[in-house]
């Protein structure tokens, strides 16, 4: 059926109003901080105005924006490292009910385990490799959710489909291949999403845990430093930027789920 001529303009008129209304919330929000600082004229080492964090985000570009990419480094390196393991550690808990009651305890407490209490021993371990050390830590953060939102998606099979490949006696890989992973795909991708988030905050609270400094220092760093010294305009550009960097790389994540998704899942269809 052949789209009517009124539905691309809804479209747009739906992702202009997405795009239009956070960015007035935040406009809002910027005056609202600006007049702030202004009527109480509060000094810029308590809060500064949102110019003055633009205008030292733009000065110290050249020191904060390598900072960041060596965090998006490690938050990267993790995220693929929670991908692979957490789905392969997800297949294998399917294969049998005693292998899930046995092993996933063990993914629950990994994930609520401090990472605060237990980075420092992680980076004794990896003593002279601190970029390893720091994508452990951001892993271990990234990990659980790709575990359980895949584990749930395995499981979550239609029994009737499950029957039917039964009844055609189909071997447990085929199975797996052709039945339980497309049926995983929306809450793979759900817990993606999840991740990225976690393995940029991972990768952040190793930083500081770690205190590297140095030429290949992170974002995190930076903002310690800034603490420290009491450039409180430069912390708040460097905190701007991560945030940035998160709010980024989650929708990268959610644009990749929809691509995945829209031509069949009811989740990132468009509804009328």
């Amino acid at each position: 059926m052949s789209p009517k001529p009124g539905d691309r303009i809804t479209k747009n008129r739906f992702i202009s109003v997405d795009i239009l209304a956070p960015l007035a919330v935040g406009v809002v929000a910027l005056l609202a901080w600006d007049i702030f600082v202004r009527v109480t004229e509060t000094p810029p080492y308590i809060l500064p105005s949102p110019w003055l964090v633009l205008k030292t985000l733009v000065s110290d570009r050249e020191v904060l924006f390598p900072a960041l990419t060596i965090t998006l480094q490690i938050a990267i390196v993790a995220l693929i490292a929670a991908v692979v393991s957490g789905l392969s550690f997800s297949i294998l808990l399917v294969q049998s009910k005693w292998i899930e009651r046995s092993l996933f305890p063990y993914a629950v407490i990994l994930q609520t385990t401090p990472l605060s209490a237990i980075a420092p021993l992680i980076i004794i371990w990896f003593k002279g490799n601190t970029f390893a050390a720091l994508v452990v830590c951001a892993w271990i953060v990234a990990l659980f959710p790709m575990i359980s939102n895949t584990t749930t998606g395995l499981n979550s099979v239609d029994r009737n489909l499950s029957d039917l490949f039964r009844l055609y006696k189909a071997s447990r890989w085929q199975t797996l291949l052709y039945l339980r992973l497309p049926n995983a795909m929306p809450y793979f991708l759900a817990g993606l999403r999840i991740s990225g988030g976690l393995a940029l905050i991972g990768a952040v609270v190793a930083e500081f845990v770690a205190g590297t400094g140095g030429a290949k220092s992170g974002i995190a760093y930076q903002i310690l430093m800034s603490g420290y010294r009491l450039e409180v305009p430069r912390m708040f550009a460097a905190l701007f930027l991560t945030s940035i960097l998160g709010v980024t790389i989650f929708a990268l994540l959610t644009a990749l789920s929809e691509l995945l998704l829209r031509n069949w899942h009811e989740s990132a269809t468009k509804r009328e």
